[in-house]
């Protein structure tokens, strides 16, 4: 199971927050470059940015640091927030990601995934459906639908996207663990795609736990605040990756 570091930039800073709450948003890091590499040096094998201010406002906000982050680092990024038209993501793989998370425009209109697919190929696109109490949430989780967040997927999955990250927005910065019944049923449920985790992860013995659900398609999990914090470190979440194969 791959490890994926998240980097989380508002008004150009690394930050966390609090179950998705902008009022609750702790700095970590001014230079996000830095942290970039940081994660580099470690072995991330790709690192998860998302762009907070873009989640919100439904423009991509934070290039200036995103660039920097693609110029510093070697190894493949992704992009979350503010991405909502192919234009959008034209701007996003222009400052060198190496694919972008679709949210709230596949939720408002999920049949537009195909043109995403058709101008940049499948691998290019990721799905992100953040859940709340399993409900999607969208537009920086600032809104809650009343779509359920694997009947998305379903249909998504059949307009061409097969890679899903799924965030459970109870868990997110809580460091109380991930939530293990939901990553479960996801990936029962969508037993043809990538799936990769988000939110909880607190110690190495959360991400056994994740391992130990035995689903092939879990591809991966991404870290946040627990490292940012200082509860554990990458290498040591990496060696209990390596203990639960």
């Amino acid at each position: 199971m791959n490890l994926f570091p998240a980097i989380d930039l508002l008004h150009g800073n690394c930050v966390r927050l609090f179950q998705g709450d902008y009022a609750q948003e702790t700095v970590y890091e001014s230079t996000p470059a830095d942290q970039a590499a940081v994660w580099e040096q470690a072995g991330a094998p790709l690192i998860h940015l998302v762009d907070l201010d873009g989640a919100k406002t439904g423009a991509l906000t934070n290039s200036d640091a995103i660039r920097a982050i693609c110029a510093r680092v070697s190894i493949p990024c992704e992009l979350g927030g503010g991405i909502r038209s192919v234009d959008d993501a034209k701007r996003a793989f222009d400052l060198g990601i190496s694919r972008v998370i679709l949210g709230t425009a596949v939720c408002d209109d999920p049949k537009s995934a195909e043109d995403f697919i058709n101008a940049f190929g499948q691998e290019k696109i990721v799905a992100g459906i953040d859940a709340r109490d399993g409900k999607v949430a969208t537009r920086g989780w600032v809104e809650t639908t009343t779509v359920e967040a694997a009947s998305l997927a379903k249909t998504l999955f059949l307009f061409g996207i097969e890679r899903f990250i799924f965030t459970d927005i109870a868990t997110d910065g809580a460091l109380k663990g991930p939530n293990l019944p939901f990553m479960r049923n996801l990936c029962e449920q969508l037993p043809d795609c990538h799936i990769i985790a988000s939110g909880g992860v607190s110690s190495p013995a959360d991400v056994r736990a994740l391992a130990s659900l035995g689903c092939a398609n879990l591809e991966g999990v991404i870290i946040g605040k627990a490292l940012y914090d200082g509860r554990t470190s990458y290498a040591e979440l990496l060696s209990a990756a390596g203990d639960a194969r």
